[in-house]
């Protein structure tokens, strides 16, 4: 464990520099990274996951001071054993190379395209404090099947299990393999700015703004997934029962925590009511209680905790309706050692209001209407676009026009979240909501790279073409034949 305290940045870049020079050495030295190696990597990984299970789900709970064991257990800990069993399945097949056509007549002759895939060499990774496990170890399974080294910075907002994710780096890896570095801002700050032939950071645009100009001094190229605010569409033609059913589910689950979590939601304006009714009906089907209930998720610290409040009061002082879903009508302003937060939603929520302003990342959700389903998609695209987007109804034109007409990083219909769990689909961003993707095959060719290559014919293909000097009628002949429309 490389536990960095001391505030001397240069003596903290100087630890994190030897490590990066260790494991480049490393991977310089080994050359080829055969398949038996990246197996052998990504076992001993799932095998640690596996090993520290328990370990894990304690300290979220720690951390969160409530987190439920089963949410933890699907989303951290199966979250990260699955993109390792991906890769030990698949990676055979993703290392192979791809063959590629020739130019004309060059294929003819003989001569052969091809695409390598190649380690990049040391990849870094920061991970975040909402999915710390999963958002850790699912992308290390990409990185490591890719053939490369790997260091990582886990968040300083989940201290506890940064220490077990510690203790399992390194019964699963030797330093030179993988590495991990706890410690506070003055760390992320140097980690950042590492020569890294790789960086992936998860977290905030307003961090991932910093973390880019640092990585721009050395020319290290970025994956970003950062956030936003995913929109949900309710069509007329949609089963609003079932419908907010799963919306809600989403938007509970680790009490919105989430960088996927639907932020706002767009309804017809005759069904307001019957959503909001349904909405009320849903949380309560799924937390009769939840001050004393293990099965809802506490806001992580003390500052989160008082900005979704200064969310809901600034909704509250600017008009909106602000409806608390606690259906046993606990009182959260006593709490014993939690900060937890009922579900809420916003009513007629307003574009000044902060709620339709920042990424929520909290268990409240603003609701608008609109008359005709066209002013949803010109909604969303006037703003900034976002990580998910979410489509409920059975209108095939409405469906296709969502897809055709709007930008997103991803789009689930008829459920939220759900696509981030294929792991042959590429989970990533746009625009302000990131850069870049991962997760399978996709995330193999994003940690890898692509190195073309093309072996020549026997024959003379200069000579025959006219290309070598003198010109002459070969060489007319090959630039009409090339340049003929």
């Amino acid at each position: 464990m490389n536990a960095l305290e001391r505030t001397d940045t240069d003596a903290i870049t100087e630890s994190l520099m030897k490590v990066l020079n260790t494991q480049r050495e490393d991977y310089l030295n080994e050359g080829h990274v055969s398949a038996e190696v990246r197996i052998d990597r990504l076992r001993r990984g799932m095998t640690s996951v596996h090993r520290f299970q328990d370990k894990l789900v304690d300290a979220l709970n720690t951390d969160f001071s409530c987190r439920p064991r089963e949410l933890s257990m699907m989303t951290d800990v199966a979250g990260s054993i699955g993109p390792f069993k991906s890769a030990i399945k698949q990676v055979r097949g993703w290392m192979r190379p791809e063959k590629r056509k020739s130019m004309f007549p060059l294929g003819l002759f003989g001569g052969r395209s091809r695409i390598e895939y190649q380690p990049l060499g040391v990849v870094g990774v920061i991970s975040p404090w909402n999915f710390p496990v999963n958002l850790t170890f699912g992308p290390l399974a990409d990185i490591l099947g890719a053939g490369n080294r790997c260091m990582i910075k886990p968040s300083e907002f989940t201290p506890s299990v940064s220490e077990v994710m510690a203790e399992l780096v390194s019964d699963a890896w030797e330093e030179q393999e993988v590495a991990i570095f706890t410690g506070g801002p003055e760390v992320g700050a140097a980690f950042s700015g590492l020569p890294f032939d790789h960086l992936l950071f998860t977290g905030a645009t307003s961090i991932a703004r910093h973390i880019m100009a640092a990585a721009a001094k050395n020319l290290v190229p970025v994956t970003l997934e950062l956030g936003g605010k995913s929109p949900v569409l309710i069509s007329r033609s949609a089963d609003i029962k079932t419908s907010i059913s799963r919306i809600m589910l989403g938007k509970t689950m680790n009490a919105g925590q989430i960088c996927l979590a639907p932020d706002y939601m767009m309804v017809p304006e005759e069904k307001l009511d019957e959503v909001i009714s349904e909405i009320k009906l849903a949380v309560a089907g799924m937390y009769p209680t939840m001050l004393k209930n293990p099965e809802y998720t506490s806001v992580i610290n003390d500052r989160h905790f008082q900005r979704l409040q200064e969310n809901l009061a600034d909704a509250a002082e600017k008009g909106g309706e602000v409806i608390s879903l606690a259906p046993a009508g606990e009182d959260f302003s006593r709490q014993d050692g939690t900060r937890k937060i009922a579900p809420t939603v916003v009513k007629n929520a307003t574009d000044d209001m902060r709620i339709l302003q920042e990424e929520i990342f909290g268990p409240l959700l603003a609701i608008k209407t609109y008359k005709d389903f066209g002013e949803t998609i010109r909604y969303v695209n006037s703003q900034p676009r976002p990580l998910a987007l979410y489509y409920f109804g059975s209108d095939a034109n409405e469906e296709r026009n969502v897809l055709d007409r709007t930008t997103s990083g991803g789009v689930c219909l008829n459920d939220v979240i759900m696509h981030i769990m294929q792991e042959d689909l590429p989970f990533g961003g746009v625009g302000p909501a990131g850069m870049g993707s991962y997760h399978g095959h996709d995330g193999f060719k994003t940690f890898s790279h692509a190195k073309a290559i093309y072996k020549q014919a026997k024959i003379d293909v200069a000579g025959m073409a006219g290309m070598r000097p003198p010109y002459g009628p070969k060489t007319q002949s090959t630039i009409k034949s090339q340049i003929k429309l």
